[in-house]
């Protein structure tokens, strides 16, 4: 080794955010010293002989780097001088191969890749100038890779003496749907103590083992197996200042250990899924490292979870990384997973450690366990947890009713109101022989959503459950576990299945992603219901509404009464139920426009189902106020009874100009009453808040409010507006 490296260097450990007090006890069992921690990284000193240990022994570490320099620069001809400086003949061959990791910004170096650009300069000029030639840059397996950070006008420059990142083992070549890192893998076995409990002979239960990463972490720690063991190489193989008899010896130790480790009689150390093509993945990847005869997996579901019978096994650990779910509807069908592996670990496990790990700890609720420990980490840039449990000796200490999760007292408050509407708004439902209505409307203001309750014609019940977007001042995430509180009381309360309940997310934080609901699934059927003898398609989950707004249903009715030997105008007819009960009642003709072409198709499917003729019920694929403004200049007319439900804005691509309900409503009424036969009534409907009317239209025609607002939207009375208008009388 060159004058340059001998002696005591500095080297830095980088990790995961969340692993670095468990990778600075590591460090210092290998031998460093001097160890100083930041986020995501460890610092610390010692020979090189003690980053080759790193490299192969460390189970939390990404990457090993050896450090250089660290020099301030203010813009890029300081970090071109900063670079150049450095001896990297003493690193690189001037015919080798050479990569550049470029990490940071400051007011002058905006852009990591013209960072990183700048640093390859320097560097190919210093060789160049000395030999002539100059290194290739090149990603796959370079013969140096150059990390760079630079961080608050102080540049980091090291060598990366790991290569790939060291999490990559080199058993795992077959991943799951959502693989866990190995060295996140390793610190959940290290937080949860597997290497104290296989000491002393227990157990390591995963029933939910995907890829096997887990069972085949904790397999190499109780047989003594470096991690690094089985990777085809590392980054300083190809360094010019690798000192192979130093690495030849570790790696002789390192085999040697894992000889001594495999001949030991291992714990038991089984994994689970239901998925059996995903233990195909388990399988090839314990066989790739070497751990078949002492790790087993098993296609079984979280229900038959038990304590393995072939052998006499000593209580351990039951340590797993269930799903989780992205959406809330996707966690919510997890709830009952959770809750069953809560059972069976009360019923077949007591006296067990019991970790698991999760992106949504209010999952965790559901088993019915109380976890003793939280450990904060990150499953890439998902804040997550590790929840510890011990699991009692007793089963009377599970309070959780077979079956049923137990709700939290927040919960239980929401399920409490929702019995309370049961009996009063649900009754009120059932004897007026109503299917659909609202149950609950942000009855308690902390829990701001609507749930609906729709009775399907082949007898199922469904929830459709729509957050309000919370105030500013409430946390995003305990406006979360709210939502998560109101869908269990749902679930419990109305004891409706998990598919059968639609929730429909409000996220405040993105015009990206539309500030709106958020869907559920796209591939959630559609069903039918009965309306006041109407069969009306009703869709909860792909749509941001459903198909029937439910709070126009007296609306709906009232036209139904009037519409006898009429001819009807529905002006944005959305799915036309209102023309359906218009039908219904009698009307002997009718007209339905709106732009949408899957409100038209709606519209169709809910005409064929009532058996309405298309000549006689016609619908029309159009702008409204293109339409309205046709209908002006054809002298159109000799409607009896027309219903106009705009929106209170729009500006669709599809329509010309920009719809303002309270700017345009005054003309868009005039242009219907020019449609409107002398004897005919107008029913104008919109759902805009702060609507006014305008007070000319009242000295120009019969204008009159309707107080259509059924008892189960009574707590929320501006959810619409309805007016009637006739001409006045001559």
């Amino acid at each position: 080794m060159t004058e340059y490296l001998a002696g005591t260097q500095t080297f830095t450990a980088t990790c995961p955010k969340g692993l670095e007090g468990l990778l600075v006890a590591e460090l210092r069992d290998l031998g460093a010293v001097e160890i100083r921690e930041q986020p995501a990284a460890v610092h610390f000193t010692g020979p090189l002989a003690l980053a080759y240990r790193c490299c192969l022994w460390s189970r939390l570490a990404n990457r090993v780097l050896l450090c250089l320099a660290q020099v301030r620069i203010d813009n890029a001809e300081d970090l071109y001088h900063a670079v150049v400086e450095l001896p990297w003949e003493q690193h690189i061959s001037p015919s080798g191969t050479l990569w550049l990791q470029f990490s940071g910004t400051n007011r002058e170096i905006r852009n990591s890749q013209f960072g990183a650009q700048k640093a390859k300069d320097a560097i190919v000029d210093r060789l160049r100038k000395q030999s002539g030639a100059r290194p290739q840059v090149s990603r796959h397996n370079p013969d140096l890779t150059v990390a760079l950070r630079l961080h608050r006008d102080k540049l980091d420059i090291a060598v990366d003496l790991s290569g790939d990142s060291l999490h990559k083992r080199g058993y795992r070549t077959h991943i799951g749907a959502a693989p866990l890192k190995e060295n996140l893998a390793a610190a959940l076995l290290l937080r949860a103590g597997w290497p104290q409990i296989a000491a002393a002979g227990g157990a390591l239960l995963d029933p939910m083992c995907g890829s096997g990463t887990i069972l085949v972490e904790g397999a190499m720690m109780a047989a003594d197996i470096a991690p690094g063991l089985q990777r085809d190489s590392f980054g300083f193989e190809r360094w010019l200042n690798h000192q192979s008899d130093i690495w030849n010896c570790l790696r002789e130790e390192a085999l040697e250990r894992r000889r001594r480790g495999l001949e030991r009689e291992l714990p038991e150390i089984r994994g689970y899924d239901a998925d059996a093509k995903v233990l195909f993945a388990a399988e090839a990847n314990i066989a790739r490292a070497g751990l078949e005869r002492h790790v087993r997996v098993s296609c079984r579901p979280v229900s038959a979870f038990k304590v393995p019978t072939h052998r006499q096994v000593k209580r351990g650990l039951v340590l797993t990384n269930p799903p989780y779910g992205e959406r809330l509807g996707e966690q919510e069908a997890l709830r009952e997973t959770y809750a069953e592996l809560g059972r069976q670990l009360k019923r077949e496990f007591p006296g067990w450690q019991v970790g698991i790990f999760t992106g949504n700890p209010e999952l965790g609720f559901d088993t019915g366990l109380r976890s003793h420990k939280q450990y904060q980490l990150y499953n890439g840039s998902i804040p997550s947890r590790l929840l510890m449990f011990n699991v009692r000796e007793h089963a009377a200490d599970a309070k959780v009713e077979e079956g049923k999760p137990a709700l939290s007292p927040e919960a239980e408050m929401v399920a409490n109101r929702l019995r309370k509407n049961l009996r009063t708004i649900g009754k009120w439902a059932q004897r007026n022989g109503i299917d659909c209505y609202r149950l609950y409307d942000a009855d308690l203001p902390e829990y701001a959503a609507a749930i609906d309750i729709y009775q399907s014609l082949d007898g199922g019940r469904h929830a459709h459950v729509q957050e309000y977007r919370a105030p500013s001042t409430v946390d995003e995430h305990k406006a979360r576990t709210r939502l998560r509180d109101l869908v269990r009381a749902v679930q419990q309360v109305l004891e409706i299945p998990q598919g059968a309940i639609s929730i429909k997310e409000r996220r405040r934080h993105s015009h990206k992603s539309g500030g709106q609901y958020r869907k559920q699934t796209e591939a959630a059927k559609s069903f039918w219901v009965n309306e006041y003898g109407a069969e009306l398609e009703v869709n909860l989950y792909a749509y941001l509404d459903t198909g029937l707004f439910l709070d126009h249903r007296p609306v709906r009715q009232y036209l139904r009464e009037r519409a006898h030997g009429k001819r009807f105008l529905n002006l944005f007819c959305y799915t036309a139920s209102a023309t359906v009960q218009a039908a219904l009642g009698g009307c002997r003709q009718s007209t339905s426009v709106d732009m949408s072409k899957t409100y038209q198709a709606w519209a169709a499917r809910n005409f064929r189902r009532n058996h309405l003729d298309g000549r006689q019920h016609q619908l029309v694929e159009a702008d409204c106020l293109r339409w309205l403004d046709s209908a002006q200049q054809n002298r159109r007319g000799g409607y009896d009874l027309i219903f106009l439900d705009p929106p209170s804005f729009s500006n669709s691509a599809k329509m010309r100009g920009v719809l303002d309900i309270q700017r345009d409503h005054a003309k868009l009424i005039r242009q219907c009453m020019n449609l409107l036969g002398p004897e005919g009534t107008l029913v104008f409907s919109n759902n805009l808040r702060t609507f006014k009317m305008d007070k000319e239209l009242a000295a120009e025609f019969n204008v009159e409010t309707l107080p259509l607002l059924d008892r189960d939207f009574q707590r929320n009375p501006k959810i619409h507006n309805v007016w009637e208008i006739k001409h006045p009388e001559r």
